[in-house]
C-alpha cells in the first residue's frame, strides 16, 4: 500500500536534515535534540522560542514534525500549508503536507502538492518518489473503477493486480540499497 510506503519515506524525511538553512543556530539545534530524545517539553519550548521567531521556517517545520508524530494532523496540515505560502520555494512542507493528504486517502491534492514541490525544486527525489507512489494509487483506484464498471474488461484487472503488487514487495534492508541508489 503506498501510504505506508509514503509514510515510511516521510518519516525518514522528517526526522533527516533540511536544506532550510545552511547551520542550525544553538537555540534551534537544543530545539531539534529535545524533540529527537522525544522530550514532552519540546513542542512548549518551539512555541516559546516561535513567539519570538515567528518566520524561522526550520522551527515552523519541527513544529509540524512534532504535530504530526502527536496525530495532530489537521494542526500539521495548516501549518505546513501555512509554510507552502510563506516559503513556496522550499519543497519539504509541500512534502509532508503531500504525505498528510494521503494518509487521509486525499491522492489528488496529495498529487496537486507534490507537484508543486518537484516544480519548486526538481532535484527533490524523495517528492518525485512520493509523487509516483500517489500517481500509482490514483491508478489503482482509477483501474478498480473500471473492473466495477465493466466486469468483462480483461486488462483492467491484470493492471489493478501488477500496482497492488508494487506496494506488496517488500523493500531491500537499508545496508543494501544504500550502496545501489547512491
Amino acid at each position: 500500500m503506498p501510504m505506508q510506503r509514503i509514510a515510511t519515506l516521510t518519516a525518514w524525511l522528517l526526522c533527516g536534515a533540511l536544506r532550510l538553512a545552511p547551520a542550525l543556530a544553538d537555540e534551534y539545534r537544543d530545539l531539534y535534540q529535545l524533540y529527537k530524545q522525544g522530550d514532552a517539553q519540546a513542542l512548549e519550548r518551539i512555541d516559546a522560542y516561535l513567539a519570538k521567531q515567528p518566520r524561522d521556517a526550520r522551527a515552523r517545520f519541527l513544529k509540524g514534525v512534532i504535530l504530526t508524530d502527536q496525530k495532530r494532523r489537521d494542526e500539521a496540515i495548516a501549518l505546513f500549508s501555512e509554510l507552502t505560502q510563506d516559503f513556496p520555494e522550499l519543497p519539504e512542507p509541500y512534502n509532508n503536507l503531500a504525505v498528510l493528504y494521503a494518509a487521509q486517502g486525499e491522492y489528488t491534492r496529495a498529487r496537486e502538492v507534490l507537484e508543486m514541490a518537484v516544480r519548486n525544486y526538481p532535484a527533490y527525489a524523495t517528492a518525485h518518489e512520493n509523487l509516483g507512489d500517489v500517481y500509482a494509487m490514483l491508478a489503482s483506484q482509477a483501474y478498480d473503477k473500471a473492473v466495477q464498471a465493466d466486469p468483462k474488461n480483461t486488462t483492467a484487472p491484470v493492471k489493478l493486480r501488477l500496482v497492488r503488487e508494487l506496494f506488496s514487495v517488500k523493500a531491500p534492508p537499508a545496508e543494501a540499497a544504500s550502496g545501489a541508489n547512491r
